[in-house]
């Protein structure tokens, strides 16, 4: 195992969200550090599934069931995080998370339990996946759009397709937002968009516009989930919540929160609120925090921030052994 490194520094820790996992992800931390083996333990007998087999051993289909990757990505980020924090002497000056990822921040903060968290992420996949039957919902994403033009086209869809709803889901970055609903209605955007519809609303040209389909089981992040978010709330009302022991930057409102019960409020209308991403990168500049940890597997995060504000943010990945290296020069 590695040595410990004694010398302290921080960062923002930020966790991604679902579409970031892989096949073999945490499977470096497993074998270099004691911290994540013990955290893949717990999440196992947590869940009674045997996560280290999920993250390393399952195929693609498999890890992409939203039962699946919702604990499976919770465990490899908070592995990373105690691994971060422990070995390589890295401290939070605050902390966010893309959707799912939130969960990992309260883990962080010590808002809720890891065993807690592992348990709810599993039940929140199963109910996000139960909301919606198979087929009626989906998600689009919009490249070339702003928040405005994404808005208007989600209404302008609703008018004219007679299909509802259609919102926006994920505000990754200005020209990456992710729309979700009705699929029948997005069926009907893709078949009819055309980019003419902006400048007669004063809303600006869009003439690189794109819309790609996304390959995914619900329509997450929209008033379809509503289901979910219901269950979501008795589950979670069964869960203890204690005050953020780091400030916690959450989806819903883009705002710190400490609060026990203010987080576990917005944690449960997360399910069917859009997750305002950008908006929480500005806050996260305002709090002048400009370096930051994707702590997690991958570099989605990494790569939004860099058109959100490439200038500010001074973005680490945590993805092998090199990268957690490079933590030294922070």
């Amino acid at each position: 195992m590695t040595s410990p490194i004694q010398s302290s520094k921080s960062a923002a820790f930020l966790f991604p969200g679902q579409g970031s996992q892989t096949v073999g992800m945490g499977k470096f931390l497993f074998d270099n550090f004691s911290q994540a083996q013990n955290i893949f333990e717990e999440a196992s007998d947590a869940i009674s599934v045997n996560m280290k087999k999920l993250c390393f051993e399952s195929d693609e289909k498999t890890l992409a069931l939203t039962e699946n990757t919702q604990p499976a990505l919770l465990t490899v980020s908070t592995a990373t995080s105690m691994v971060i924090q422990k070995q390589f002497g890295v401290t939070a000056s605050s902390t966010a998370g893309h959707s799912i990822g939130e969960y990992s921040s309260l883990v962080l903060s010590r808002v809720i339990k890891f065993t807690d968290a592992v348990r709810a992420v599993k039940f929140r996949g199963q109910a996000m996946q139960n909301a919606v039957p198979v087929g009626m919902g989906g998600m689009t994403a919009t490249l070339g759009l702003n928040e405005e033009q994404t808005k208007f086209l989600c209404l302008w869809t609703e008018k004219n397709s007679g299909f509802k709803p259609v919102s926006p889901a994920n505000y990754n970055c200005d020209g990456q937002i992710v729309i979700s609903g009705n699929l029948k209605a997005l069926n009907w955007l893709k078949d009819h968009f055309k980019p003419e519809i902006f400048p007669e609303n004063n809303l600006g040209e869009a003439k690189r516009c794109k819309l790609i389909p996304l390959t995914v089981s619900a329509p997450f992040h929209c008033e379809m989930m509503k289901p979910a978010e219901d269950q979501m709330r008795t589950f979670l009302n069964k869960i203890q919540f204690g005050p953020a022991q780091i400030s916690v930057i959450q989806n819903v409102h883009a705002q710190v929160e400490t609060d026990a019960d203010k987080l576990k409020e917005n944690l449960i209308r997360q399910v069917s609120a859009p997750v305002l991403w950008t908006q929480s990168m500005m806050t996260l500049r305002s709090l002048n925090h400009p370096v930051v940890i994707e702590v997690g597997n991958g570099s989605v995060l990494k790569g939004l921030l860099k058109k959100i504000d490439g200038e500010f943010f001074r973005v680490f990945s945590a993805n092998n052994l090199e990268d957690l290296k490079g933590l030294e020069n922070l």
